[in-house]
């Protein structure tokens, strides 16, 4: 649960970034671990579950601008602008990687409930384009690192998509997790920010766990049929 990783006055605030995407991010959602942990030849690593998930990534995080360019748009925080550029120019990679691999694995599996579900991520990529803009300052910047911070789990599902249907998996230039964190704790120290860089952070990573509820469901609808 969010609440199980207070922040505290006087708490640094990259340790607790770290701690909260580790905790509340793709990389400890179920759903991702059954696709990340099942062995490449594995009935249950199906291309249906691949492509639904790559879909849906696309509708998410596929379009320019993303969350990391509105948050450069937004931030005037001199400590940010170096990582908030690469984060940006890697991102961009990202993006096409993601569509690629979305071609090669080919639609999205029909399930029941389709346009539901494609109105439920649609509102989704409208809380995340909000969040990425708000005028309060540090949450723009808390919603960038934690989806650079998250995408590297994420990146593990597309790589098993493209390995899947004999794509390269491409170079991931993103920042560090330690990059990341370090700027984090350059622009955060006073309590208000630090809070909003954890309200970003934590409304990113909502985002992205009703994702995966989304494609488990999803998953177990089809299995089901």
């Amino acid at each position: 649960m969010s609440n199980a990783i207070p922040l505290h006055k006087g708490s640094s605030i990259s340790p607790l970034l770290d701690a909260l995407v580790r905790a509340e991010g793709s990389a400890a959602h179920p759903y991702v671990h059954r696709i990340v942990d099942t062995p490449v030849n594995a009935a249950s690593r199906a291309l249906p579950d691949l492509a639904d998930i790559a879909y849906y990534l696309c509708l998410l995080h596929g379009r320019h601008p993303g969350v990391i360019d509105h948050a450069a748009g937004r931030s005037t925080d001199n400590g940010a602008r170096a990582w908030l550029v690469h984060a940006a120019d890697a991102f961009a990679g990202e993006r096409a990687y993601l569509t690629q691999v979305t071609v090669a694995v080919g639609p999205a599996p029909s399930t029941s409930g389709q346009a539901d579900c494609e109105t439920i991520v649609s509102q989704q990529r409208h809380a995340l384009d909000m969040l990425a803009q708000s005028d309060r300052r540090g949450c723009a910047m808390g919603a960038a690192m934690a989806l650079a911070l998250d995408w590297r789990a994420i990146r593990k599902l597309l790589d098993i998509a493209a390995i899947r249907v004999g794509m390269e998996p491409a170079p991931c230039s993103l920042p560090h997790a330690a990059e990341t964190l370090a700027v984090a704790g350059a622009i955060g120290g006073d309590d208000g920010i630090d809070r909003a860089i954890q309200f970003g952070a934590r409304q990113l990573l909502a985002q992205h766990r009703g994702l995966w509820d989304l494609m488990q469901a999803r998953a177990a609808v089809r299995a089901n049929g």
